[in-house]
């Protein structure tokens, strides 16, 4: 006995220095979201554990008394069945599960990362007319871009918000799927190329928080941490009154630039943004003359060169009505006269796209 307490203070004390630098962010959040998804962890983990820790202690307990050596347990060799022993095993687990399918249908759908704020936190509503602070999320090679289109301001690898003032994110990526996560704040978001994600969540502690790519995307992507800063509103202001007043435009050019890979890239800030920049990030569109796809979804919403206006056959009837058409044919090089002859026509009559 002396033996076995002198091995638990040890394995204890060794516990103790193992666990000691770990960062208990996820469990004691500074943000509202964080804190329901930490509750939402701890409620599930106790309901399972209401089946896992008897199990194990039936287990060890079987295994003890009904040793071979143990002459006063009962011995029932042609025992096989009881009606209470199958309610117990059956029914307590199905219980559970009935409860962990309950709490996750309601935490899903509460905890809807698109669904707008609710509340600030448990004991707070949000006040009538409290507007919403929008972020546009880039995820780079390897760097974060942070727009604030409302304010006309962009930083990398910087995220400032205020405290108390729910926060709409709208998140995309350059390249490769991505992944945006400020433990703090609330779960991760995949940020992903071509396309728009989105997460609310609120800042209820001032503080610097660390926030990084949760999914691997290439040779930089260690280095692809930024800092979260949740301040007091009037401190808020004043950086971005500053952020304002500095130096550096972020236009199509200086976003192909930006965008070359890149890691352990320092806290940049531009006082102007292209008012449209995340939607030409998103659309993949930054280059100039190239097609957004927005538009190319567009062309293919009516038809690809619009309803109704491509048909396969003689051309000629078309020169005359003015509609579009395309011209595909299979020929020779002896052809080459007579292909260049109806393209010099179609030409001319204005009607060849």
């Amino acid at each position: 006995m002396i033996l076995f307490q002198r091995l638990l203070g040890r394995f204890l004390l060794l516990l103790t220095v193992c666990l000691g630098g770990c960062n208990m962010v996820v469990m004691r959040p500074s943000g509202d979201i964080a804190a329901q998804q930490a509750h939402l962890i701890v409620v599930s983990t106790l309901l399972m554990l209401l089946i896992i820790v008897p199990v194990i202690l039936l287990t060890l307990v079987f295994a003890w008394r009904y040793r071979k050596s143990n002459t006063r347990a009962t011995y029932s060799p042609d025992w096989d069945h009881s009606t209470s022993l199958e309610l117990v095993i059956w029914g307590a687990p199905l219980l559970i599960i009935i409860a962990l399918g309950v709490l996750t249908w309601v935490s899903t759908h509460t905890l809807d990362p698109y669904r707008p704020l609710q509340r600030l936190d448990a004991e707070r509503t949000i006040p009538a007319g409290t507007q919403a602070l929008t972020v546009e999320v880039v995820a780079l090679d390897w760097k974060w871009l942070f727009i604030y289109p409302e304010l006309g301001i962009a930083s990398v690898n910087q995220l400032v918000a205020p405290v108390d003032v729910p926060i709409h994110f709208k998140i995309t990526a350059s390249t490769v799927m991505n992944s945006f996560y400020i433990p703090a704040l609330a779960g991760q978001i995949y940020a992903m190329p071509g396309m728009t994600t989105q997460l609310n969540a609120v800042i209820n502690k001032p503080g610097v928080y660390g926030g990084f790519s949760a999914n691997y995307s290439g040779a930089g992507f260690s280095g692809m941490h930024f800092k979260f800063q949740g301040m007091p509103a009037a401190d808020f202001a004043q950086w971005v009154k500053q952020t304002q007043a500095g130096a550096g435009t972020l236009g199509r050019d200086d976003y192909l630039r930006l965008q070359q890979p890149s890691s352990n890239v320092p806290v940049q800030h531009f006082a102007k943004v292209l008012s449209n920049l995340f939607d030409t990030v998103v659309n993949r569109c930054v280059e100039p003359g190239k097609m957004c796809m927005s538009q190319m979804m567009d062309i293919d919403s009516r038809g690809g060169m619009g309803m109704n206006t491509f048909e396969v056959g003689n051309p000629q009837p078309l020169l005359t009505t003015g509609r579009r058409y395309v011209l595909a044919q299979s020929c020779s090089a002896k052809d080459s006269i007579a292909l260049n002859d109806l393209s010099d026509t179609a030409t001319s009559n204005g009607t060849r796209n």
